[in-house]
């Protein structure tokens, strides 16, 4: 069902989609340097189940769907829009994203819940495996849902790995910046204005993009 070679080039397909700077391995990272690498491996894991969910929902026919109407698309959208944007507008006020300060630090449940829902309300990953994943499938290797959650689930564990590995580099960073206020501001603000650009851009995306 998955040649070597299809598979391969999918994996490092997978692998530089992942890497690239986004809301939600800044969301990891700002949890390892917060929390330690425990907390950054839970928002990671959150992550990845986000992109399970939208393979699931792809191999369910859901996201076809969203491309399909108007009214769904922008529903999802605005919800996911005004997430992303209320994150990074509470790391503007709150300067408390990335925050050295027990009493700021988030609950486990609370990390590994913002990781999961700020990757399922993003309908931009939803349209992406829409987009890309069926590139990789065929008939005649079997049922298309079958091929496209088995993607999906490679999908999502490439996504917690590098996300965690992402975390756990950045907490060895924490007692640097623990000492530097400013820096930690600086990346308070760096982490609030990407997620608000995050935000701003999915109420710009259209039906069939899926950048």
């Amino acid at each position: 069902m998955f040649p070597p070679d299809i598979l391969a080039a999918y994996l490092v397909a997978v692998l530089l989609v992942v890497v690239s700077p986004g809301p939600d391995n800044i969301l990891a990272m700002s949890r390892g340097l917060s929390q330690g690498p425990l907390a950054g491996t839970l928002s990671s894991i959150g992550a990845g189940l986000g992109i399970m969910v939208h393979a699931v929902a792809a191999a369910l026919g859901l996201a076809l769907v969203l491309q399909a109407s108007p009214v769904a698309f922008w529903a999802v959208k605005i919800v996911g829009a005004a997430y992303l944007i209320w994150l990074g507008c509470k790391a503007l006020t709150a300067r408390n994203l990335i925050s050295f300060t027990p009493a700021a630090h988030q609950s486990l449940g609370r990390v590994f819940s913002t990781g999961l829902l700020s990757n399922v309300l993003n309908p931009k990953p939803g349209l992406f495996v829409v987009a890309f994943i069926p590139q990789f499938t065929s008939v005649s290797r079997g049922s298309i849902p079958a091929q496209i959650l088995v993607y999906g689930a490679i999908f999502a564990v490439v996504t917690a790995v590098s996300f965690a590995v992402l975390a756990c580099g950045a907490a060895q960073l924490s007692a640097w910046l623990s000492r530097r206020p400013k820096a930690v501001a600086a990346v308070n603000m760096g982490a609030g204005l990407t997620f608000v650009t995050a935000g701003l851009s999915i109420l710009v995306l259209g039906r069939r993009g899926a950048a």
